[in-house]
């Protein structure tokens, strides 16, 4: 039986030669068609029955489920990971998988094709092997974007029935259990005017101006939503519209991270107190997800204490940006923990092949053990 490490280096291989990055951030790009076709391929040759998942309104943007015939009287562990990528300005030879010692570059490698193959690797074991665990994979679109592709697959897992028993998301964690994750939430601004000719500002309304006076007012409040384990910033702007003309309107984005424990809602209230009643401004909610913290006890809690255990490590990892735990969370315990590398989402992006190789070779004894344990 081909060793899940050796295995998951090779799929790695040929996972980064295949374009998936997501065209809700780079227009026109490939998105993720081509490597669920590879996977596939690759999953009905190993004997699992795979169900491709368009996203929703979008059949161009496919997930992948793939899972043991049968089983579904044991014990059942999501293994889920993203396939598509951020863009590749500035890379060379994005999908040139190349090894340098250790790591192993090109776009995708650690965020998160890595993971990806090791959790395909263990799988396929777990099958082989005949196993006493159900592995259903889920493997994602859109995660980089709108996590449209976990919205899908999460909704078509309910429809089928399947009722897992916990969920591991393979995200670079450097083989650390993560603790917690920050929630987000992203705030439009709307500042109106009124224009006039800027010989005689003072028959307008200077929205700009109201504007300065907010991103002085996010700066002030931004250190207490750091001390308290947040950040608030400014992203966008926008204002005016010509010159010698007094803005009549002026907009911004404000994002906001917030620890688990605060829902992401509370970001409006943030926003709120700072804006002066008499600018007559309008805020917006566009786009917010809450945190998450990994279970205290319970089904995800016994496989993270097994997990870091078999690789000599410990939910220590508090991440400062989102993933998708908390949608999985709705569906089961959910742990996060995956291999890493560095250059995330920038041109040198690369994987420490000894953590794929360390993943893949632990997770599927861990798997085995906890599954005996829980049946």
């Amino acid at each position: 039986m081909t060793d899940p490490g050796t295995a998951a280096v090779a799929l790695l291989e040929q996972l980064v030669a295949v374009d998936s990055v997501n065209p809700g951030l780079v227009p026109g790009a490939a998105g993720e068609g081509r490597v669920v076709e590879h996977l596939r391929d690759r999953l009905e040759a190993a004997g699992l029955v795979t169900t491709v998942v368009p996203a929703p309104g979008l059949d161009d943007r496919p997930s992948l489920v793939a899972m043991p015939r049968g089983g579904e009287d044991l014990p059942t562990v999501v293994l889920n990971g993203h396939l598509d990528t951020v863009g590749v300005s500035g890379m060379d030879a994005p999908f040139e998988a190349r090894v340098e010692g250790d790591r192993l570059l090109g776009r995708g490698a650690a965020d998160m094709k890595g993971g990806i193959a090791a959790v395909v690797a263990v799988a396929e074991h777990l099958v082989a092997s005949g196993a006493p665990v159900r592995p259903v994979l889920a493997l994602v679109a859109d995660e980089e974007d709108a996590s449209l592709g976990s919205q899908a697959v999460v909704a078509a897992l309910r429809r089928w029935g399947v009722r897992p028993d916990v969920c591991l998301v393979a995200e670079p964690t450097d083989l650390a259990l993560c603790r917690s994750l920050r929630g987000f939430a992203v705030v439009r601004v709307e500042l109106p005017g009124r224009a006039a000719h800027s010989s005689q500002a003072e028959l307008g309304v200077n929205a700009v101006t109201h504007l300065g006076r907010l991103l002085h007012a996010v700066d002030a409040r931004a250190d207490a939503v750091r001390a308290a384990g947040g950040d608030l910033m400014v992203t966008v702007v926008s204002g005016g519209s010509s010159p010698f003309v007094v803005p009549d309107r002026a907009s911004c984005v404000v994002e906001m991270r917030l620890p688990p424990d605060r829902g992401s809602e509370e970001a409006l209230d943030e926003v709120r107190a700072l804006l002066d009643p008499a600018w007559g401004a309008t805020v917006e909610l566009v786009a917010h997800r809450d945190g998450w913290r990994l279970d205290a006890d319970g089904p995800a809690a016994d496989l993270a204490r097994r997990l870091g255990g078999a690789l000599g490590t410990d939910a220590t990892f508090d991440a400062p940006y989102w993933m998708e735990a908390p949608m999985w969370q709705q569906v089961c315990p959910t742990l996060v923990c995956g291999p890493s590398g560095g250059g995330l989402h920038a041109v040198d992006e690369w994987v420490d092949l000894r953590q794929v190789r360390a993943l893949a070779r632990t997770l599927g004894d861990v798997l085995v053990g906890w599954a005996r344990d829980a049946g």
